[in-house]
């Protein structure tokens, strides 16, 4: 199952006294605020979660699957996550 905003919204709004829109008004502060972070390069670190970061890749050959004509590919920044200990605990205590 995907855990999409719209979930979070609801799961935030049955478990505290705030209203959908201000749930969803937090949410998408929290979004907006985690992308400007990255945009920046700067690195948005959730304890007990995990740390997003950008990471640069260098330009590399590609190749057209179409035709198979070799090309080259232009370099890129990425967004990596790494989980947290904690997070890696849970996934794997059932285990």
């Amino acid at each position: 199952m995907t855990l999409t905003k719209a979930e979070i919204v609801k799961n935030l709004a049955s478990n505290t006294n705030f209203s959908k829109e201000k749930c969803s008004s937090l949410v998408e502060s929290v979004v907006n605020l985690i992308k400007e972070e990255l945009a920046e390069g700067s690195h948005v670190l959730i304890s007990g979660f995990g740390k997003w970061s950008v990471r640069d890749k260098n330009p590399r050959k590609g190749r057209n699957p179409q035709s198979g004509t070799a090309l080259m590919l232009d370099g890129r920044q990425v967004v990596t996550f790494k989980c947290s200990r904690k997070l890696k605990e849970t996934l794997n205590a059932d285990s």
